[in-house]
């Protein structure tokens, strides 16, 4: 018991030290009055999750203090944030109510609380529980985006901590991070941020490459920092002799970003050249910032041969999210490229604490293209026809996109993402002018809508009454603006001929002697495996669904529950899923006698045995077995997290799966005959198709190969290395499939 005393009482302290290094933090931020009001939300939060502890055991105090020391040391917020984030779970967790929060704190801190708290509730059952939350979280986004802040040093530290979570867990929360909050960290310039998201989500979710390309990274560190300081003496020596004042250093590229080249370019680690970036950060007025900058520039490139394809102003012209910067790339002392990012103390603190950076140095920017970029947000959210997922989709895409630069006729400048089209300017200048778009100028010359705009286009859309918005417009269009209102405008002229179907349709019913209700209007959409009532009056007005076809749901004898289709899948998909977790195990056990439950491999990632993998529950399709980096797993965790399954192999009879192999290499007299010889002869692997390409003496293959586990296709790759000639071998996922 005395034991038990003892550890309260080092809890207690340590609370205590945490608590005091968090006052620390936000010291230079703290005005008349506000240490008594951290210390009050301190104290509640105390109070309220008094009883509760993480999954590591230790007090559950820890997070709320963990989580308002990052928004006031690394995102650099002010009280209010503070107070917000040391209450941001007490709503959810404990009794503590949002009137509670409002009578102590006032309405702006439970407003934001609101925000951070997720709703309860079931939403549309076929759109993601996290998908609505999210939504949520947007729409506060309009009136605060602290919540969005708050809710990202929330999500950085629970990634930190995240080693005590069961497996599934782990993966779910790794995908939507990598899916949603890391992109969103991007778009609000929280870069330090945003990186270590995505290092994080991979750690749990590719272990064995953050592994090796970690201990990659520490074996050559001291190589790599030898390197830096010779790079950088030259550099400081003639930038003091010249009067600038600038801190120079040597920055490790993210693991995460290092395995994005390593993928992108097909190479080896070894072949990754940039795994580090040197950074200018110079000390300037604000009238001298440009001038600095491009002065630094020059010194850099006088010292240092620069690639003339690398360089990116963004001082002249800002990236959405604030981000000001000079990069180029130059040959080093020992015959290797070398990112080099030029900046002033204003510009990288705007990099490293993004929006709370800016709202700092507001009074001295003018048209801010973040509080563009929310304006957007806020345009999108008014769209009431936009379904969860849909919207995040659509939303998604935005958040990543590298801008391009247009100018309008009369030479005002629009900013698009990259990739944009002629259609998705004329949607950005008005709603109208897009929907009534027929064809662009640019450049002066005549092109189709789809044309891609490229940076410094200056564009002149041509219009005409007659144009309405086309289905196949949104193959083309990548704005969420232009997506969202092409979308409208389609329900709409959808809904205009679905009206003359209603009205066919309850003619017709009535001629059959057949009752005009809701009930057997659902009924009828079910039987002609229809999404909705909207469907079906569209069918009819169509002419798609006649007489003839009406007879027959009349003729079939099938009794059809009274549900739209969309609750009769959602309630097949939660039995489905009872099923199986009311097994002995929650884990679906794939190889064995499944009983009655379906199960196929999918073939956007073609999993093996051996390879990690989950369950997702389909309707069709029963459950789908998909490797844990698949291309499409963030998606489906972060959106269908109950539709989840763990699932792991048995040990089964030999059966042979199918997988790609990628080879590369120098093109020989008789290397495919070796590739053959080694994958028949000496593995006993039958092979179902084999594609060769070979250009200046240089080969390209792929093989689909059958093979049993990831064990046998290793050994396979490792025998195959070694023919002669032979460069690399890799597995490949087939062609991504649609998130079904």
């Amino acid at each position: 018991m005395k034991e038990l005393v003892i550890d309260l009482e080092v809890e207690k302290n340590e609370i205590l030290k945490r608590y005091r290094a968090l006052l620390r933090a936000c010291r230079s931020t703290l005005e008349k009055g506000d240490k008594r009001m951290i210390r009050k939300a301190f104290d509640m939060a105390l109070e309220s999750h008094a009883a509760m502890r993480r999954k590591s055991g230790e007090p559950y105090i820890y997070h709320p203090i963990a989580v308002a020391q990052i928004a006031a040391e690394e995102i650099g917020l002010g009280t209010t944030s503070i107070v917000c984030a040391l209450l941001h779970d007490v709503v959810e967790d404990t009794d503590v109510t949002l009137d509670d929060i409002e009578r102590e704190f006032g309405k702006k801190v439970a407003k934001i609380i609101d925000g951070l708290t997720k709703i309860s509730g079931v939403f549309d059952t076929n759109s993601s529980l996290q998908a609505e939350n999210f939504r949520k979280m947007l729409l506060t986004l309009a009136d605060d985006v602290r919540v969005i802040l708050i809710k990202l040093a929330d999500r950085l530290h629970n990634m930190r901590t995240m080693e005590f979570m069961p497996r599934d867990k782990q993966l779910k929360l790794s995908s939507e991070t990598v899916y949603l909050y890391a992109p969103l960290a991007h778009r609000l310039g929280l870069y330090a941020i945003k990186s270590e998201l995505e290092d994080l989500s991979m750690k749990y979710m590719e272990r064995e490459t953050y592994s090796f390309i970690k201990n990659k990274l520490n074996e050559k560190k001291a190589e790599r920092e030898k390197f830096i300081r010779d790079f950088i003496g030259p550099v400081q020596k003639v930038i003091e002799g010249q009067g600038l004042v600038a801190d120079i250093f040597g920055r490790p590229k993210s693991i995460h970003s290092i395995w994005n080249k390593m993928k992108k370019k097909a190479i080896p680690f070894e072949e990754v050249y940039d795994l580090f970036a040197i950074r200018v950060i110079l000390d300037s007025t604000p009238e001298s910032e440009k001038a600095d900058c491009w002065k630094a520039y020059s010194i850099v490139t006088d010292l240092y041969r620069p690639n003339p394809d690398r360089l990116r102003d963004w001082i002249s012209s800002p990236k959405a999210n604030g981000y000001e910067s000079l990069h180029t790339t130059v040959m080093g002392p020992r015959g290797q490229w070398v990112e080099v990012q030029i900046r002033t103390k204003r510009m990288n603190e705007i990099a490293e604490k993004g929006f709370a950076a800016h709202w700092k140095y507001k009074e001295s920017s003018t048209d801010s293209g973040l509080d563009l970029w929310v304006q957007k947000v806020r345009d999108l959210l008014k769209n009431p026809e936009s379904n969860a997922l849909d919207f995040l989709d659509d939303f998604k895409m935005n958040l990543f996109s590298d801008e391009i630069f247009i100018f309008t006729p009369k030479g005002a400048l629009i900013q698009l993402p990259l990739n944009a089209t002629a259609l998705d300017f004329a949607f950005e200048i008005h709603t109208d002018v897009g929907a009534s778009c027929i064809g662009a100028k640019v450049n002066h010359k005549l092109v189709p809508l789809s044309y891609k705009l490229q940076n410094g286009d200056q564009v002149e859309i041509i219009t005409s009454s007659k144009q309405t918005p086309k289905e196949d417009w949104l193959s083309f269009v990548v704005t969420a603006k232009a997506k969202a209102k092409i979308k409208s405008a389609l329900k709409e002229e959808k809904r205009k001929i679905a009206e003359t179907g209603k009205e066919i349709l309850e003619r017709k019913m009535k001629s059959l002697k057949i009752t005009y209700n809701s009930e057997n209007i659902h009924k009828l959409s079910y039987f002609f495996k229809l999404q909705s009532t909207l469907d079906l009056f569209f069918e009819v007005a169509q002419g798609n669904i006649d007489m003839k076809d009406l007879k027959e749901y009349q003729a079939s004898e099938k009794v059809i529950e009274n549900k739209p289709q969309d609750k009769i899948e959602a309630e097949q998909v939660q039995s489905l899923v009872r099923t199986l977790k009311a097994k002995d195990s929650d884990m679906l056990l794939i190889g064995e006698d499944m009983q009655k439950i379906d199960y196929k491999l999918a073939n956007c990632c073609n999993p093996i045995p051996g390879d990690d993998v989950f369950g997702f529950v389909t309707v069709s399709d029963g459950i789908k077995i998909h490797r844990t980096n698949c291309p499409n797993a963030a998606k489906l965790m972060a959106n269908y997290g109950y539709r989840i399954v763990k699932a792991k192999w048995t040990n089964q009879q030999e059966l042979a799966f199918l997988t790609g192999l990628r080879i590369t290499g120098i093109d020989e007299v008789g290397l495919i005959n070796q590739l053959t010889t080694v994958i028949s002869n000496d593995f006993k692997v039958n092979i179902r198709s084999i594609t060769v390409d070979s250009d200046n003496g240089i080969f390209e293959g792929t093989i689909m190969v059958y093979v049993n586990d990831t064990h046998h296709l290793d050994n396979l790759i490792r025998k195959l290395k070694m023919i002669k000639g032979i460069n690399t071998v890799t597995r490949f996922d087939s062609e991504i499939e649609k998130a079904s």
